[in-house]
């Protein structure tokens, strides 16, 4: 056995590019507002108790969250109580959103792929990181694949060291 070769990193040297779509995953913790909780019989949203309600309400709780406010029971709720809600917060939450978490972690993944300067990846070989501490919707994955397309030579899925092949871009003819 010859041990007199130095040990090449192929991965490190291979030019690839990694994303790691949970580095845009929100940053702050998410609480939410259920109006479920002030409808009377789960069912009807009184006016004059619900801003009562509200003005009782403890909104520091929200003090730097996100807040999503919707609605668990299958009621039809007036937009103006959504209004109502996020007049009392905000003064306290780093955002306000209608609808659920799922919902919201696909806008602000969308917030920030909208900032992302694509064509540093210029014709580079970029790899999408597929392993993830943190709940990465599958959105997102198909949004920065449609926003590299245009910039990228090709774009794969996974670790660089295994990966699936998801776009190559056609070798132009001299």
């Amino acid at each position: 056995m010859n041990t007199d070769k130095p040990l090449v990193n192929r991965v490190a040297s291979s030019g690839l590019i990694t994303i790691n779509p949970e580095e845009y995953y929100p940053e702050g913790e998410i609480k939410t507002f259920d109006l479920k909780d002030y409808l009377f019989m789960e069912l009807v949203l009184k006016e004059k108790e619900f801003r009562a309600s509200l003005k009782e309400h403890d909104w520091e709780q929200y003090n730097n969250t996100h807040l999503l406010i919707h609605c668990s029971s299958d009621a039809i709720i007036p937009l103006w109580a959504y209004m109502l809600v996020a007049a009392h917060a905000e003064p306290f939450a780093l955002s306000i959103f209608q609808g659920g978490k799922s919902e919201f972690v696909k806008l602000k993944y969308r917030e920030a792929f909208s900032k992302m300067d694509f064509s540093q990846y210029q014709d580079k070989r970029v790899v999408i990181k597929g392993c993830s501490g943190k709940p990465v919707p599958a959105q997102a994955y198909a949004d920065l694949t449609r926003l590299l397309m245009p910039y990228a030579q090709s774009i794969m899925f996974g670790e660089p060291c295994s990966t699936v092949p998801v776009f190559k871009r056609p070798r132009t003819k001299k």
